[in-house]
């Protein structure tokens, strides 16, 4: 028997003006981004802090943090390479991604295939073992009033 894990990742950061949006590495068109220490992809931190908590590995904050200069501005596209590459060093592999976008505005669903395309890509997985989908809060709460951008996410882990 295959020995798996599961773990599940969660982040929310504040719209600003003057900022890009982006969001499993893909800027997307829109007045605000979001405002954190790197370029704020919630989606991508959700899926990092997912894979790292699959194996017990703290979290994307302990691993880069948001007082180290090193990491301003940087993509997490490239933290996620970081991350990935620890976790095949330790000998696993993503089963399979499910994500959730939470956002008042804008629309996500066409920047959806994209983000999963980019996803595939770093992790070494078909585009079919990714699942992005996008909800709003019906204008409730910080993320309904367009004050933040949250994500969610659930990964599968199996060791090679």
């Amino acid at each position: 028997m295959e020995k798996i894990r599961v773990g599940i990742g969660y982040d929310i950061h504040q719209l600003q003006s003057g900022r890009d949006l982006i969001l499993g590495g893909v800027k997307i068109p829109f007045e605000k981004g979001l405002l954190g220490h790197s370029d704020a992809d919630v989606l991508i931190h959700a899926i990092i802090d997912a894979i790292l908590g699959s194996l017990a590995m703290r979290d994307i904050g302990t691993l880069f943090p948001d007082n180290d200069a090193k990491f301003k501005d940087i993509s997490s596209v490239l933290l996620l390479e970081k991350v990935y590459a620890l976790v095949k060093e330790q000998g696993w592999k993503i089963g399979n991604i499910d994500s959730n976008i939470i956002a008042q505005q804008p629309k996500m669903m066409p920047h959806i295939m994209q983000m999963r395309e980019n996803l595939a890509k770093v992790l070494e997985l078909d585009i079919e073992d990714i699942s992005i989908k996008a909800k709003t809060n019906e204008k409730l709460d910080a993320v309904g009033e367009l004050k933040a951008i949250e994500a969610n996410s659930v990964v599968l882990m199996v060791k090679k």
